[in-house]
């Protein structure tokens, strides 16, 4: 019986010891783990920023084109002008 309880003994030691080292594995990869998002979360914030960048830049660029369209739209006719008063002033 002495023998059997010894068996027992040890069994529950390995058991106790496995069950250990399986806890600290799983706190090895939730470290990982967490490193992991961390990394993601800091990727997602630069991305965010780099999104919001772009956005503002791509709303000046599509103000400078609304003004430069408005700003041909009103040099245009006046150029034309200009052009017909020297033609007419060189021939007359």
């Amino acid at each position: 019986m002495s023998e059997q309880n010894e068996e027992q003994i040890s069994l529950l030691r390995e058991i106790r010891d496995n069950q250990q080292l399986q806890i600290k594995r799983q706190a090895e990869s939730m470290a990982i783990q967490k490193k992991q998002f961390e990394l993601y979360f800091e990727q997602y914030e630069k991305t965010v920023k780099l999104q919001d960048r772009a956005e503002a830049i791509q709303e000046k660029s599509g103000e400078l084109v609304d003004k430069s369209r408005k700003l041909f739209a009103w040099l245009f006719p006046v150029l034309i002008l200009l052009v017909i008063y020297l033609s007419w002033t060189m021939f007359f």
